[in-house]
């Protein structure tokens, strides 16, 4: 890989596959991420038509043995990595007072450990690429929720898990901003995805957020200078639905 370089989980699907889609339009090598194979060949398929690069790796999140291979592979594509997406999540609804543990345990895997593994073993690759492109530098861009921001009732586990994502995100610029390196969370509410499908018997598809629009805003933070640092972003839906899911 030649060019600026972007790894992105949950790349086969969804807020991920979008940001994929404008990263390969603007020039990036990629490597995408998911848990399907046969997924992520058919969207590297439309990826590649944009010229760049497309590896494929496929990798399960809740596996730690998965997340230390995926990072090793980036690694051995290029000794830098200019933009990491964590768009890989895992939500699962349901009342506090009878939520399964083992429900909390998967989503503190995949939206929290996963993505502290994953910087923690690319650290060294992001501030390669802060130094080998110091006015932009490296970019960390988490997709977290905005019930991690602000709370909904039903999804306690969920919230809290992104509310983690949102301060790593802040705990990252505080201590490598100085190095080039900084971290946003993009927290939106429903974005019409497959993972929004459980509430489509009462909420419109039609008036939900956009997987363009997610893309645009993590489009926009790449092209930001270092001196430029942006905690967290909340994307709401308007009217009456300010500040809520």
């Amino acid at each position: 890989m030649s060019h600026r370089t972007a790894l992105v989980t949950g790349g086969s699907r969804g807020i991920g596959r979008a940001i994929a889609a404008g990263l390969a339009a603007a020039g990036y090598d990629l490597t995408i991420s998911g848990r399907n194979q046969e997924a992520l060949d058919a969207a590297a398929v439309q990826l590649r038509a944009s010229g760049g690069q497309v590896r494929v790796i496929a990798a399960n999140m809740a596996d730690p043995e998965d997340v230390k291979a995926l990072a090793n592979a980036q690694l051995s594509l290029a000794h830098a990595l200019d933009v990491l997406v964590i768009a890989a999540g895992a939500g699962i609804a349901g009342t506090l007072e009878d939520y399964p543990l083992r429900r909390l345990d998967a989503q503190v895997s995949v939206n929290l450990r996963a993505p502290f593994q994953l910087v923690q073993c690319l650290l060294p690759a992001l501030r390669a690429a802060a130094i080998d492109e110091p006015h932009p530098g490296a970019k960390i861009i988490a997709i977290a929720s905005i019930t991690g921001t602000a709370s909904e009732p039903g999804l306690a586990a969920y919230g809290a898990t992104k509310a983690a994502l949102i301060s790593l995100c802040e705990s990252i610029t505080a201590s490598e901003g100085t190095a080039g390196v900084n971290a946003t969370a993009i927290s939106p509410g429903y974005v019409d995805t497959d993972m929004t499908a459980w509430i489509r018997d009462r909420l419109d598809p039609a008036e939900m957020i956009r997987v363009d629009d997610i893309a645009e805003i993590a489009l926009a933070i790449c092209r930001l200078s270092r001196y430029a640092a942006i905690p967290n972003i909340v994307v709401t839906r308007p009217g009456g639905n300010l500040w809520r899911a």
